[in-house]
């Protein structure tokens, strides 16, 4: 049994190891939007190339991050969790010196794979090496203190924009990790490897990331690429995903296993998810280029100015998730988006010459409250809709569902709102694209909420509660729970 107490100098370490690592990971997701605008000047690089700047990262993240925790469990959490903070260090080191956009962009793509070795191996850590009194406590500070990561990413980004230059943003990773790994190593204790056997899915893995790669360049180039291509890539991405659902019903240790999803009330969170977060993902996409473009904000500006959000979430989402203990998730659920969908339709009054206090700020705050109201609620009722033996399997499929439909956002916003190739360097014609987009969002939002009132029911008595309530991510709820369990290994 795990014995760390928290109090003592190895818990102290390993809080400190496993909050490095992951805050590496969360921070690149929360200030590459802010530097997009300065790296499409510096490196030429059209709104396609912005697009691929974001989700050439999510594509491998969301289509490996169950796999990377699958191998923590066969040959180490340690181990593998050390890999990957080494593997996205390079990576970002990579993107740090990138010539041009093809260099970042590739880049970009391995810095995923590094992040689905850490990401899930960060909580595994803790999982396995504090005692079960300190477990919920520890658990509780590695997501506050990520919170506060996440908070203050986007000023940090806008910092170094504005500063040193946009390279840093990546290249900050490089001193995290040189710190981060000698720590690991000295302090935080092996664990997993012994009892976990059976094969490995990686058939399954490779057609998910293949899936979601494909149909993402589909949507991103059918604006500028030949038709033909466009419409194969598309059919490809179509018989991916199939063989994908295919490949995972006929084996018998899939890395999804579709019987989960007999569960009516998971299906129906993921649902929402889907809607939820593919709405906020393509928000903070949008939302720095726009209050750098349209508005004319500095990049420290904009970081700053879409802090609200982050704090509220940093602030309350604990009380938000005692409350939906008590009167159930539907109704959280359901209001929730709704709040989002009003927050999002406020933006359309952030134009040219536009007030932040007046306009900018009374949306970020709505906003804020829909995602305080309907976060905690959602990861809890996850875990709440499954047996416990698989609240971690739920976790890390509603994550990857997360992030796969910010992706998907990402890529298919600037097609539905017909931005051309140079949006984002003419004002007129962006303020114009991201106002459609937010009302896109914001439907998106609506029938998230739909889909919670009519599906959503409180989980039955006694169901298991998430560890950490405090929750400041934005872009993806957190893993909660064991990340994966042994079968997937």
């Amino acid at each position: 049994m795990p014995d760390v107490r928290l109090t003592s100098s190895q818990g102290r370490w390993i809080l400190l190891t496993t909050v490095l690592g992951s805050s590496m990971a969360l921070l690149d997701s929360t200030v590459v939007n802010v530097a997009l605008p300065r790296i499409g000047r510096d490196l030429d690089a059209d709104m396609a190339a912005l697009q691929w700047t974001v989700n050439a990262y999510m594509v491998t993240l969301a289509g490996l991050i169950l796999l990377g925790g699958a191998l923590g469990d066969r040959f180490g959490r340690r181990k593998v969790f050390v890999v990957g903070v080494v593997w996205f260090a390079v990576a970002s080191l990579l993107c740090g010196i990138a010539p041009n956009a093809g260099v970042l962009i590739a880049a970009r793509a391995l810095q995923g794979v590094g992040g689905a070795l850490l990401t899930p191996g960060s909580l595994a850590l803790i999982q396995a090496s504090f005692h079960p009194d300190d477990r919920g406590r520890a658990v509780g500070l590695w997501s506050g203190f990520g919170g506060v990561g996440a908070a203050v990413g986007p000023f940090v980004g806008g910092w170094l924009v504005d500063g040193p230059g946009w390279r840093w943003v990546f290249l900050l990773n490089v001193p995290l990790a040189l710190l981060c790994v000698p720590v690991a190593l000295r302090h935080v204790p092996e664990s997993g490897g012994e009892g976990a056997r059976g094969r490995f899915d990686v058939l399954g893995a490779v057609l998910g990331a293949s899936a979601l790669a494909l149909l993402t360049y589909a949507l991103i180039e059918a604006a500028g690429a030949d038709g033909l291509v466009v419409a194969g890539t598309a059919v490809a991405g179509a018989v991916a995903a199939v063989a994908f659902v295919v490949v995972e019903r006929r084996r018998s240790e899939p890395m999804m296993p579709p019987d989960i999803f007999s569960s009516r009330q998971f299906t129906a969170v993921n649902l929402v998810t889907l809607c939820v977060y593919a709405a906020l993902g393509g928000f903070f996409f949008l939302a720095a280029l726009q209050l750098q473009v349209v508005v004319g904000y500095s990049a420290l500006a904009a970081g700053t100015a879409l802090l609200p959000t982050t704090a509220l979430m940093l602030l309350l989402s604990a009380r938000s998730g005692e409350l939906a203990d008590r009167i159930g998730p539907r109704l959280p659920l359901t209001v929730g988006p709704l709040l989002c969908a009003a927050g999002m339709l406020l933006m359309l009054r952030v134009g040219p010459g536009a007030s932040y206090v007046a306009d900018v700020l009374p949306a970020l705050m709505v906003l804020g409250l829909g995602m305080v109201t309907l976060v905690a609620p959602l990861t809890a009722t996850v875990l709440g809709s499954v047996d416990v033996s698989r609240a971690g399997l739920a976790s890390g499929i509603n994550n990857a569902a997360a992030r796969a439909a910010g992706l998907v956002a990402v890529a298919a916003l600037p097609l539905l709102a017909g931005m051309g190739e140079e949006a984002y360097r003419e004002p007129g014609a962006f303020d114009v694209a991201f106002g459609k987009s937010m009302a896109w969002c914001a439907g998106a939002l609506v029938v998230g909420s739909v889909v919670a009132a009519a599906a959503v029911r409180r989980p039955p008595p006694g169901c298991k509660r998430p560890e950490c309530l405090r929750q400041g991510g934005v872009t993806a709820p957190p893993l909660e729970g064991e990340p994966v369990r042994k079968r997937l290994s």
